[in-house]
């Protein structure tokens, strides 16, 4: 880690805040002798009828020096990039910004970590900054208790085995990588005893071509040593199931393309959203999946009952298919480059409620090939795209939409020939690749566009170039925007931005009111 960073943290300052919803946070400074990490302190009593947790602003994470996952130790409430969020968002039109704090310690369901060191000393971890030095974290204050407690088994079976971590120098030794996921899944329990009671997944990456490699036989004692003292066959029952993913690769990427399921349950199952959710291991997965349950419970408000949706970057359909449920969509489109994700989408389409009866797709297509042409009959458009932002062609494709609608409206009312036959490659490779449920829906206008725009960002920086090429073209107005601290301890955030087609009604009454004034005085 670069002196410098190790230079701005203060070992000897503690700073502890409470505070209760809605209400502003009291912030607390004093200067103490560093002691052991505390846990967060418990609920104070405001009166008789009223109990509300106290939050901790300080990390309290013994491996904050040397793991690269934190970056900032104070104030993890709040992260400094929020108010820079705010101020943008004022001087944008939005000046009721709102932050959801969300869970501090144990939020994070999902990790992929590094397996490095001996046998007899297994690093399990993260990299150090700027390094390939596992830095070994066994009491991450991010990651939920069930994946802290995985990986120590994991460490355990290691050391027994003599199960020879990677070297990446030599290429040789077995276990590369190991992914954690936490299911939460249990409806039947109240929410916070399904978050406490949460069984892990995980993943081994294994140093060979496939299950019959030379090494073969130290991975099946490992699978049946993690399964013996954490699955169903252990009074400790933890541990979900248990894969291995086979990598040879010399490159950074952490998975090979061979999976293969050994022990436990083979479907893994989220509840987020109003909906039960099936995720491959394979399949991308939000890591803080309280989060991501309030961001989402938050979409749907901006979502009228009965529209017609399309989702853009839909992973599994996640989005698509809450809304589906929620709002009573009258059909719901989701486009999706990864191939992996369809089999995740068709599970998760078979637990939908019985009462959802709309048309519902999934499509394995590119959009930043003419993204038009998924959004034709649209009420409402979602994107959810990587931290890197919108694709450029999409941008482009939203600035241009009032126009390119106009236009297509006046060749439907000007033309009476017939639509040519679809020949776009693309698009037919996109059509035989496809799931539909359910009977397609012709919509109310096959020639409108979205109306509303729903832009959820992991990426700051690309969401505010994004944003203002939208509004530059006075196609789009921001409505709504929304913060959520889905990284507590980074100055990372999630945003949920809501756009309107068209200027405010606001500016427009503003400038007839001059028209009239001007008139009065002729």
């Amino acid at each position: 880690m670069p002196p410098c960073l190790l230079s701005t943290r203060h070992p000897s300052m503690l700073i502890s805040c409470s505070a209760s919803p809605g209400a502003p946070v009291a912030v607390a400074v004093a200067v103490a002798v560093r002691s052991p990490p505390q846990p967060p302190s418990p609920a104070i009593s405001l009166d008789s009828t009223t109990t509300l947790p106290s939050l901790s602003c300080s990390l309290q994470c013994s491996h904050f020096q040397s793991c690269s996952g934190c970056t900032h130790e104070f104030n993890i409430h709040r992260p400094v990039i929020v108010d820079e969020a705010t101020d943008f968002f004022k001087n944008h039109g939005v000046s009721d910004f709102t932050f959801d704090t969300c869970r501090l310690y144990g939020w994070r369901c999902r990790a992929k970590l590094a397996v490095r060191g001996t046998s007899m000393s297994p690093l399990i971890g993260l990299y150090q900054e700027g390094t390939h030095n596992v830095a070994d974290i066994p009491d991450c204050k991010a990651h939920h208790p069930g994946i802290n407690a995985a990986v120590e088994l994991l460490r355990q079976g290691i050391k027994e085995l003599n199960i020879e971590p990677y070297d990446e120098d030599q290429g040789t030794g077995d276990l590369r990588y190991v992914q954690m996921a936490v299911t939460t899944h249990n409806t039947s329990l109240r929410a916070s005893e399904r978050y406490r009671n949460g069984k892990v997944q995980i993943t081994l990456v294994w140093n060979s071509r496939n299950e019959k490699s030379s090494n073969s036989d130290k991975l099946d004692a490992l699978v049946k040593f993690l399964w013996r003292n954490g699955g169903s066959w252990s009074k400790n029952h933890h541990i979900h199931s248990v894969w291995v993913n086979f990598q040879t690769s010399t490159t950074n990427v952490i998975f090979g393309n061979r999976w293969r399921h050994l022990l436990g349950e083979s479907d893994f199952w989220e509840h987020v959203g109003g909906i039960d959710i099936s995720l491959a291991p394979s399949s991308f997965g939000q890591a803080n999946t309280r989060a991501f349950d309030v961001l989402l419970r938050k979409l749907h408000k901006y979502v009228p009952h009965g529209a017609s949706v399309t989702d853009l970057y839909a992973g599994a359909g996640v989005i698509g298919l809450s809304l589906a449920a929620s709002r009573n969509c009258r059909s719901v489109k989701c486009i999706e480059i990864n191939k992996e994700s369809k089999l995740s989408f068709e599970k998760t389409v078979s637990r939908l409620p019985k009462s959802v009866v709309i048309s519902i797709s999934w499509h394995n297509a590119d959009t930043s090939i003419e993204p038009l042409s998924w959004l034709v009959g649209s009420d409402v458009l979602v994107v959810d795209p990587p931290r890197k932002g919108l694709d450029k062609s999409l941008v482009e494709a939203l600035q241009t939409i009032s126009s390119v609608e106009r236009k297509a409206k006046f060749s439907s009312e000007s033309s009476s020939v017939k639509e040519k036959e679809e020949k776009r490659p693309w698009i037919l490779r996109a059509r035989e690749a496809s799931v539909q449920i359910g009977s397609k829906t012709d919509s109310q206008d096959s020639r409108s566009f979205p109306r509303t725009l729903i832009y959820i960002s992991c990426g700051w920086e690309s969401f505010k170039e994004d944003c203002k090429s939208l509004l530059s073209s006075k196609a789009w107005r921001l409505e709504k925007a929304h913060g959520f601290n889905f990284f507590p301890g980074t100055q990372s955030i999630e945003v949920l931005a809501v756009f309107k087609r068209g200027q405010a009604v606001g500016l427009k009454k503003k400038k007839s009111g001059k028209k009239k004034k001007k008139k009065s005085l002729l």
